[in-house]
């Protein structure tokens, strides 16, 4: 599927040596393609360097289980209402077992019934620091017994790290081209 922007495209002949050179990191990364956020990232070849070496340890190398590193991704596109996240990391979030239903409540942002603790702390951490921007002693204390200390640091990576990225697609109206509907209405106006 085709993504675009906002942005001006660059072919690998426009871009300078450090832009090539994070080109060809991203490529031969797990990611394997210049995709999303990095579509605006390439233009500036220090932060796409540091935002891919972030980005790969958050999506892929944090000791969370991927259902768990989605649905954190999910609150943050449903929170950002960031189109191409939401588009990029849905299908992803249900083929590594996120519940059609507790999708489609983070679709309408509304609060999901779950099934199990640790997606519910997760939820209830995202949403706690995108709505009052700290975390209270109890689901503090509640996230680090179930997940660990360690994981709860990096799931505040994640949550941090997917910000960026949704304000990065909002910003450049990143879509993935298709027939299908966005999944967030769009403002009449800023």
């Amino acid at each position: 599927m085709t993504i675009r922007s906002r942005l001006r495209t660059l072919s690998e002949e426009q871009m300078d040596y450090s832009q090539r050179a994070v080109l060809k990191d991203i490529l031969s990364g797990p990611r394997g393609n210049l995709d999303g956020p990095f579509l605006a990232w390439i233009h500036s070849p220090e932060l796409a360097n540091h935002a891919q070496t972030l980005g790969a340890f958050c999506r892929y190398g944090t000791r969370l289980e991927l259902r768990l590193t989605e649905l954190a991704i999910l609150v943050t596109a449903a929170w950002w209402q960031s189109q191409a996240e939401w588009q990029i990391h849905e299908p992803i979030a249900r083929s590594a077992g996120v519940s059609d239903l507790v999708i489609e409540a983070l679709k309408q942002q509304v609060l999901p019934e779950f099934q199990r603790d640790d997606e519910r702390i997760v939820y209830h951490l995202g949403k706690a620091l995108y709505e009052y921007r700290r975390v209270d002693d109890a689901l503090y204390t509640e996230a680090v017994s179930t997940l660990g200390e360690p994981a709860v640091v990096e799931l505040t990576g994640v949550f941090g790290y997917y910000a960026l990225v949704a304000m990065t697609l909002n910003v450049f109206a990143v879509r993935r081209n298709g027939d299908a509907p966005l999944p967030f209405s769009e403002p009449s106006s800023c």
